[in-house]
């Protein structure tokens, strides 16, 4: 069990630095406002996820924002735009996590995928709508964005966004998970012997 333990807490390092390097691959995808990027940093987290259990998945969302914010800072001061990203990857990571672990096979990580990131995209909308965006606003010491403006910005930028992101990734993953299936399982059951 404690060899295990060790072996688990290296592939997690591993994999958040790995999550962490993709993260700063980022790009815009236009029209999208240039706030707005993409990245495949929520990869390795999934992968996290479904060999070591939904905590490794989240750990790595974790450490990749630690260490993004730490190097590379943020622009209000205040880690909102890291906490933002932390909870967006959570939110895809444990539904798809999650449904795969009742679905095993191609169709059930399909599935997953497309269940987990629309439940990111609109719940991020949510999140936006009342947290995130008037964080922003406060920390950057701006007027804040009266609620129409904030709904027209939610329903034209961040949702659509969120859902192409999330079936980008999905496509990326499934290409990977396709060739790695195998691989995949073995070492989830591996972790998962005692």
């Amino acid at each position: 069990m404690k060899k295990l333990s060790i072996k688990a807490l290296v592939a997690i390092g591993m994999l958040s630095s790995i999550s962490y390097i993709l993260m700063l691959l980022n790009f815009p995808i236009p029209p999208f406002p240039q706030f707005l990027m993409i990245d495949f940093s929520d990869i390795p987290a999934l992968i996290a996820a479904l060999i070591f259990g939904p905590l490794a998945g989240i750990l790595v969302e974790l450490i990749k924002n630690i260490l993004d914010y730490f190097m590379t800072g943020s622009a209000t001061g205040v880690p909102v735009g890291h906490i933002a990203n932390f909870v967006a990857g959570i939110l895809f990571v444990l539904p798809t996590y999650f449904i795969y672990s009742k679905m095993k096979s191609k169709k059930g990580m399909t599935f997953a995928l497309v269940i987990g990131t629309l439940i990111m995209a609109f719940t991020m909308s949510v999140l936006n709508y009342f947290i995130i965006l008037p964080a922003y606003t406060f920390f950057l010491n701006t007027p804040l964005m009266s609620a129409p403006e904030m709904r027209t910005m939610i329903v034209t930028g961040i949702l659509p966004f969120n859902i192409i992101k999330g079936f980008i990734i999905a496509i990326v993953f499934m290409l990977i998970f396709s060739r790695m299936s195998i691989w995949l399982k073995k070492q989830s059951l591996n972790s998962n012997a005692v």
